[in-house]
C-alpha cells in the first residue's frame, strides 16, 4: 500500500501502569488507499481495522462474519446455539468466503464439552468467550484454545473480571458497558473501558457498548482501548440474519426505548451469571414487566410467542436485543461499507478535529 504526504504518530499515554507502557497507533495524515489505524489489536490479530463484529447468538451468520473479515475487520460467529456439527459447517462456510481471520464465540455458562470441542476442532484464528460461571476454570479453557492455535478473546463487564481473564491467559479483553444490547452488566462503557485499560495494561482492550461510528472508535482509543466491538450496529446491515422489520426497528429507535430485563431469559429457561438483557421495550416486554412470575408460569407459551415473532418479524410481540446506540443508527447498509466508513470517520476525527486541538496542523509533523 502506497501513501503520500507526511506521517505523524499520535502516542497516547493511556496505559498508566508501573511499566509505563503506552498504547500507540500510527496514522497517515495524507494517504492513498483505504484508511488504516494500527493498534496492538490489529497487529496481534492481523486485521486492517480495529473493528470487531460481536459474536451475537442469533445475530451473526457466515455471510455477515465473512463480510466483516473480508473488509478488514474481525468477524465473529456466535456458536453457542449451534450444534457441534453446525459449528464445523459454519466455520467451513466462512472460510469458503474469505481467507481473512475470523472467530467463534462461546457463552461459557451454556457451553458443554461437545460444543467446546467442536469449536477447537474448527481451529478458528480467534476463539472468543464470555459470561463464564464462577466455577469454570478459565485457565484450562484458554490453554486448550491456545493449543488449538487460536488467539483468545474474553468479554468482561467489570475490571475484576478483566483481571481474572488476564490471569487465565486471555490475549485480548473486550470491556462491554451497560449501554450495549443483549446481555450486559451494570457499568457504563466510558468508565469501564478506562478501568480495564488500566487494570490489564499489558493486553489489548476492545471497547463495547454504545459505539456505532468513527467518533466512538476515536473515543475508545482515547480511553486506552485498542479497538471496538460492535453488536447492535451490525444488526442493521444487509447481511445480518434477522428479519428486515427487526432491522428497521433499530433504525427507528431513538435510543431511549430499551430496557434491562430478564424476561427473555425467563422465557427460555436460562439463568445468566450476573447479566441482565438490554432489549427493545416492545408490547410483549411491557406486558410482563413486574409480572416476571407469570413468565415462569407461562414459559412455554411466551417462548413460542417470541419464536414466532422472530420468524415473521412481529416486533411488537418479540424481543430484540438492542443497545442505546440505536439512537445513532439511521440506515441499513452493507457490512463492508459500514466498517470502512467507521474506520474513515475515526481517522478523520483524530487527524483533523483532535489534532487541531493540540496544535498539530494537518499534513505536518508535530515538533519534538
Amino acid at each position: 500500500m502506497r501513501y503520500i504526504g507526511i506521517y505523524w504518530k499520535a502516542v497516547q499515554a493511556c496505559r498508566d501502569s508501573p511499566s509505563g507502557r503506552l498504547a500507540t497507533y500510527t496514522l497517515p495524515i495524507t494517504r492513498r488507499g483505504p484508511p488504516v489505524l494500527t493498534t496492538r489489536f490489529t497487529t496481534a490479530v492481523h486485521v486492517d481495522h480495529p473493528i470487531v463484529l460481536g459474536g451475537m447468538g442469533v445475530g451473526t451468520s457466515p455471510q455477515l462474519v465473512a463480510a466483516v473479515s473480508e473488509a478488514g475487520g474481525l468477524g465473529i460467529l456466535g456458536a453457542t446455539h449451534q450444534t457441534p456439527a453446525q459449528i464445523g459447517e459454519q466455520a467451513a462456510a466462512i472460510r469458503a468466503q474469505t481467507t481473512r481471520p475470523f472467530g467463534l464465540n462461546f457463552l461459557l455458562a451454556f457451553t458443554d464439552e461437545d460444543h467446546l470441542a467442536a469449536g477447537l476442532a474448527a481451529r478458528p484464528p480467534v476463539l472468543s468467550f464470555a459470561w463464564p460461571s464462577a466455577q469454570q476454570d478459565l485457565g484450562a479453557i484458554f490453554a486448550r484454545a491456545h493449543d488449538a492455535g487460536a488467539l483468545v478473546m474474553h468479554m468482561v463487564s467489570t475490571a475484576a473480571d478483566a483481571l481474572r481473564a488476564a490471569e487465565a491467559g486471555a490475549d485480548v479483553i473486550a470491556a462491554q458497558g451497560t449501554e450495549g444490547g443483549g446481555h450486559v452488566g451494570q457499568m457504563g462503557t466510558m468508565v469501564l473501558v478506562r478501568q480495564v485499560a488500566l487494570a490489564v495494561a499489558e493486553r489489548p482492550v476492545l471497547a463495547a457498548g454504545g459505539i456505532a461510528d468513527g467518533a466512538g472508535l476515536a473515543a475508545a482509543l482515547a480511553l486506552g482501548a485498542d479497538g471496538v466491538l460492535l453488536g447492535t450496529r451490525f444488526l442493521a446491515t444487509a447481511e445480518a440474519p434477522i428479519h428486515e422489520k427487526y432491522k428497521q426497528a433499530i433504525v427507528d429507535s431513538d435510543g431511549t426505548d430499551s430496557i434491562l430485563t430478564d424476561i427473555p431469559d425467563l422465557a427460555q429457561g436460562r439463568v445468566w451469571p450476573g447479566a441482565m438483557s438490554r432489549v427493545l421495550r416492545t408490547r410483549l416486554i411491557e406486558e410482563y414487566l413486574g409480572r416476571e412470575w407469570l413468565v415462569r408460569q407461562q414459559q412455554a407459551e411466551v417462548a413460542a410467542r417470541l419464536a414466532r415473532a422472530r420468524e415473521i418479524g412481529d416486533v411488537a410481540n418479540g424481543s430484540l436485543g438492542t443497545g442505546q446506540v440505536a439512537g445513532l443508527i439511521d440506515r441499513i447498509e452493507p457490512a463492508s461499507a459500514l466498517l470502512r466508513r467507521i474506520a474513515q470517520e475515526a481517522e478523520d476525527a483524530i487527524a483533523h478535529r483532535l489534532a487541531s486541538m493540540v496544535g498539530v496542523p494537518v499534513g505536518s509533523r508535530p515538533g519534538p
